[in-house]
């Protein structure tokens, strides 16, 4: 009964301890004793005064930070396991977020903080606090005042997937489609005069990228970037695809269908989408225009966390623009490329002449 999995669950394996009861009865076999009642009052018992305890651990914060850097993932593995004390292991998550500055804070201190008028708790995940913190996606969130809370670790990815709200308030990912921000009368006049202003556009970048992704929309997510990838509501976010692709068994059969959905999102207050837009207008067909589009997908694909299935390609899109900005013609830098080659044959000609004039002279 050392090691007996009934009596503690896998995300508390963490803990040591006797447990001494004098209601399991002895003069029966191992099997029958695993199958006993008690062993599940007891697991429960168990589980109860390890939350209890952890919560007086967090009544201490210098204790609970040590506490939590050693077994946060833990905790974490218990709210996607544990759909009976999911509330209270919650109360026991600690993030960074965009107002927590440089201490992590609970889920309870970011209610606390929210705005009248906001309705969902906004959460972006990736790789580092650096990267999702300049990331894109909380341009627009963090300018209009809302808080963000930054996950950072690859289980935090499955632990959304359960927690799908927090004391009454969903929990709502900005790097998905259907971010809803609070706006007034005027914001939502001009949202849909931006529509209808870069609906061609939209449609004519649709159709360069094709397959590419599902809809080019008009965003209410940036500032200051010209534009993003988001994925769909219920798919893989792009941090969630690159934890799967990083799988040392992932079936790679089942990655085309499982991929997140990209949906293309323009910023129509940015000078580079609207002279984009100018261009499109002007001429459908324009090779630039094609592009520039495929350009700003790409960039756009790194940019949003994602990896690109053909990295030369893009570099050497990237090269073109180098060349184009520095003020070199692609002709011409064939041309000297190719010079070297071309005055071969006249040098071995002159060296013939040369030779038969000797003859001559002999």
């Amino acid at each position: 009964m050392d090691n007996c999995e009934d009596l503690i669950p896998e995300y508390l394996n963490f803990i040591k301890g006797v447990v001494d009861s004098e209601d399991l009865p002895l003069n029966i076999s191992r099997e029958m004793l695993q199958q006993n009642k008690i062993l599940k009052v007891i697991r429960k018992n168990l589980v109860k005064k390890c939350l209890d305890l952890f919560e007086e651990l967090a009544e201490d914060k210098d204790g609970y930070k040590k506490f939590y850097e050693q077994f946060s993932k833990n905790l974490k593995l218990g709210i996607h396991e544990d759909s009976q004390n999911r509330s209270k292991l919650a109360d026991l998550l600690r993030y960074h977020t965009s107002a927590s500055g440089d201490e992590a804070c609970s889920l309870k201190d970011y209610v606390s903080r929210m705005k009248e008028n906001q309705k969902h708790i906004y959460y972006i995940t990736g790789e580092s606090k650096d990267q999702v913190s300049h990331s894109a996606f909380v341009e627009r969130v963090k300018k209009r005042g809302f808080e963000v809370v930054y996950m950072t670790e690859p289980i935090d990815e499955y632990v959304v997937q359960q927690l799908k709200e927090y004391d009454g308030k969903p929990l709502v990912s900005v790097t998905k489609e259907g971010l809803e921000l609070p706006e007034d009368e005027e914001e939502k006049k001009k949202r849909e005069e931006d529509k209808a202003k870069f609906e061609g556009l939209c449609k004519v970048m649709k159709s360069i990228l094709d397959s590419k992704v599902e809809k080019v929309v008009v965003s209410n997510r940036l500032v200051e970037s010209p534009c993003c990838i988001v994925t769909s509501q219920y798919g893989w976010t792009a941090n969630m695809e690159r934890i799967m692709k990083a799988q040392a068994l992932r079936d790679t059969s089942t990655m085309g269908y499982m991929a997140a959905k990209k949906h293309l999102e323009i910023n129509p207050d940015h000078p580079i989408i609207d002279n984009l837009r100018q261009k499109a207008e002007a001429d459908k067909n324009d090779k630039a225009v094609k592009d520039l589009v495929i350009l700003l997908f790409e960039t756009a694909l790194l940019s949003s966390g994602f990896t690109l299935d053909e990295p030369q390609v893009h570099a050497s899109r990237i090269y073109r623009m180098i060349k184009l900005g520095l003020g070199i013609d692609e002709e011409e830098a064939m041309l000297t490329e190719e010079a070297p080659a071309g005055d071969a044959p006249a040098a071995e000609a002159g060296d013939a002449e040369d030779a038969s004039r000797m003859e001559e002279v002999d």
